[in-house]
C-alpha cells in the first residue's frame, strides 16, 4: 500500500516546537496522534505501556487510512511521564475505568500552561463542576475525587469524538470513518486557547469545530448512545436489529426521554425526538458499537461513564429514570458475569 508522511526516526522536533502527548494509544488516541505527527509541524510523544509501548519504539505511528494508504511518522514513548516531560497539549484517549488509576501519574506531562483533551466516551469528569449539588463529583466516574485533584478543571477544554478506528494490532490502527472533533471550554464560550488548538488539528486533517457549549455536545452524543452501547453488548446484536425490534425501540425511546430530562436541568437540551436519532442510526447499517467491541475483544466495558454517570446525575437532580436504572443493571449483572466490571 502507498505511504505518507516522514520515515520513522526522522524529524522528532517539529518545527514550531509544539509538543502533544497521547495518553493511550489505542484506537482513537493512535488516530490522533498519527495525523497529528505526520503534519511535520507537532512533535507527538505517547504515554503507552506492554506490547503498545514496544511496537510504537519499533516501528512509530502506525495508520492505516480511510483509503488504505499507511500513515507513518516518529514518536518518542514511554511508560513512565517523567521521560516525556511537560507538554503543551496531553490528549487523553484511555477507557474510562483506566483513567482514575492513571491520573495520578500524569503530573509531570503538565507545564504552567498546558491544556487537558479528553478524547473519551461518555461524561468526563469535570462535567458537573460549578453545579449546586455536584460538589462531590460523579461517584461512578471520579470515585473519590482522584482525577479531578490531579487533572485541574482550568487546563481542561472538552472534545466530543466523531470518528470511528481499530486496533489491527498493538501499534497499528485502520482509520473507519469520521474525522469530526467538536472542542470547547467546560465553562462556554469561545476562548483563543481552544480555537488555537483547533487549527493544529485541522492541519491534521481533522474537521473541528469549536463550540460554545462543548457540555451541550458531550450530553448529545451520550443522549445518542446511551442505550445502543450497553444493549448490543448485552444482546450480540448490531444497532440495525436493535432498532428493527419494537419493543427494544420503544425502550430506548423512553431511556432517551430520561437523559433529555436530565440534559434540560443542567443546560443541556436535546432539540430531537429518539425518532429523529433512531432514523440516523439506522443509516449506519449492521454497525458494531463500541462496546459491542469490547465485549468481543474481553475488554472492560464503560458502563460508568455513558449509563452510571447519568443515573448518578438524576439521583442528584431528582428526575426518576426507571429505564435508565434497568439498563444499567442489566449491562451492569451481564458485565460482571464475563468479567468485564468490577464486582462490589
Amino acid at each position: 500500500m502507498p505511504e505518507l508522511s516522514a520515515v520513522v526516526g526522522e524529524g522528532l522536533e517539529a518545527p514550531h516546537g509544539v509538543k502533544v502527548c497521547i495518553v493511550g494509544a489505542g484506537a482513537i488516541g493512535s488516530l490522533i496522534g498519527a495525523r497529528l505527527a505526520a503534519t511535520g509541524r507537532v512533535s507527538v510523544s505517547a504515554l503507552a505501556r506492554g506490547a503498545t509501548l514496544q511496537a510504537l519504539r519499533e516501528h512509530g505511528w502506525r495508520l492505516q487510512g480511510e483509503d488504505g494508504s499507511l500513515i507513518r511518522a516518529p514518536v518518542q514513548a514511554s511508560d513512565r511521564a517523567q521521560d516525556l516531560g511537560p507538554q503543551d497539549v496531553v490528549i487523553i484517549a484511555v477507557k474510562g475505568p483506566a483513567l482514575s488509576g492513571i491520573a495520578a501519574t500524569l503530573g509531570p506531562l503538565l507545564g504552567p500552561d498546558t491544556l487537558i483533551l479528553p478524547a473519551m466516551n461518555g461524561v468526563p469528569w469535570w462535567f458537573c463542576q460549578g453545579w449546586p449539588g455536584f460538589e462531590a463529583g460523579l461517584p461512578s466516574v471520579d470515585p473519590g475525587g482522584a482525577i479531578a485533584g490531579n487533572l485541574p478543571f482550568e487546563r481542561v477544554l472538552g472534545c466530543v469524538v466523531h470518528a470511528s478506528s481499530a486496533a489491527l494490532e498493538p501499534g497499528w490502527v485502520r482509520h473507519i470513518k469520521g474525522r469530526e472533533l467538536i472542542i470547547g471550554e467546560p465553562g462556554g464560550g469561545v476562548s483563543p486557547r481552544a480555537r488555537r488548538l483547533a487549527q493544529w488539528l485541522q492541519s491534521a486533517g481533522f474537521e473541528v469545530r469549536v463550540s460554545d457549549n462543548v457540555r451541550r455536545d458531550i450530553w448529545f452524543k451520550l443522549w445518542g448512545n446511551l442505550t445502543m452501547n450497553p444493549l448490543s453488548a448485552v444482546t450480540g446484536a448490531t444497532v440495525d436489529r436493535i432498532l428493527a425490534d419494537p419493543l427494544l425501540r420503544r425502550f430506548c425511546s423512553s431511556a432517551m426521554d430520561e437523559v433529555a430530562q436530565i440534559g434540560g436541568r443542567i443546560g443541556c437540551e436535546i432539540d430531537q425526538s429518539p425518532e429523529d436519532r433512531h432514523a440516523l442510526t439506522a443509516r449506519l447499517g449492521a454497525f458494531k458499537t463500541s462496546m459491542l467491541q469490547d465485549v468481543e475483544a474481553s475488554k472492560p466495558l464503560e458502563l460508568d461513564a455513558i449509563v452510571a454517570a447519568a443515573r448518578d446525575m438524576a439521583q442528584v437532580l431528582g428526575v426518576q429514570t426507571p429505564h435508565v436504572d434497568a439498563l444499567l443493571g442489566i449491562a451492569r449483572l451481564f458485565a460482571r458475569t464475563k468479567g468485564l466490571y468490577p464486582h462490589e
